[in-house]
């Protein structure tokens, strides 16, 4: 197969979340001489956006997206590694956790999953995250982005205990705050005081790429 050909099946069959294929494709493509960084960018993280445009449009839905991921995740863990390797530099530091109380994580996980392929780090924190928790987890990494997951209506006013603790412990100007989970809206947010909000993982990506850009860009002038 030429380097096109490569790079065009596992552009293919990330879509479909065919993982072997893609693992498999992945590791012929680094053998063949290319780059992780053209693994990446000029096949797996097309594909991904291409299955989130979709998911927008409602041709494909959470299961769909789920398997890309997937089959993503798994090349990922090859690539990751050697992307470090090269120096490849980040877009920037994303803080994730689903908060206490709660032990839901697959949305969480999907959002990680996207996060890091549109060129992430990502720092998973896991599930039932105090607000301690993200505090010791902001001072040490410094992330750009803190995300925040609820599943259940119960725990969401966790949202508004974790921005609380984060303020007074003196952090809150110096992060960018998403939530998102089934049952949190666009004005729950607002409420809560998050920068951010998103419905799926593919608006949570382009959500947190614009927030980010927008805070480097006031932090310019």
């Amino acid at each position: 197969m030429t380097h096109d050909e490569i790079l065009k099946a596992l552009y293919d069959e990330t879509m479909v979340g065919n993982a072997p294929a893609v693992l498999e494709l992945t590791n012929q493509g680094l053998e063949d001489g290319l780059t992780p960084s053209q693994l990446l960018f000029d096949a797996l993280i097309p594909s991904l956006e291409e299955v989130g445009a979709r998911f927008e449009r409602g041709d494909w839905f959470v299961p769909e997206m789920l398997i890309a991921g997937r089959a993503m995740a798994g090349a990922l863990e090859v690539l990751r590694p050697l992307l470090a390797a090269t120096g490849a530099e980040s877009v920037g530091t994303f803080l994730m956790g689903t908060v206490k109380g709660d032990v839901h994580d697959i949305g969480k996980n999907l959002v990680n999953i996207m996060l890091e392929g549109a060129g992430f780090t990502v720092i998973d924190l896991g599930v039932q995250v105090p607000p301690e928790k993200f505090i010791a987890a902001i001072e040490e990494h410094k992330p750009d982005i803190v995300g925040m997951s609820a599943f259940l209506t119960t725990t969401m006013p966790m949202f508004k205990a974790n921005i609380n603790a984060i303020e007074k412990a003196g952090l809150r100007d110096k992060v960018i705050i998403m939530v998102g989970g089934a049952p949190v809206t666009q004005e729950y947010a607002d409420v809560c005081g998050a920068d951010g909000y998103a419905a799926d993982a593919a608006t949570a990506v382009r959500r947190a790429k614009d927030l980010l850009a927008a805070k480097r860009a006031s932090a310019s002038v």
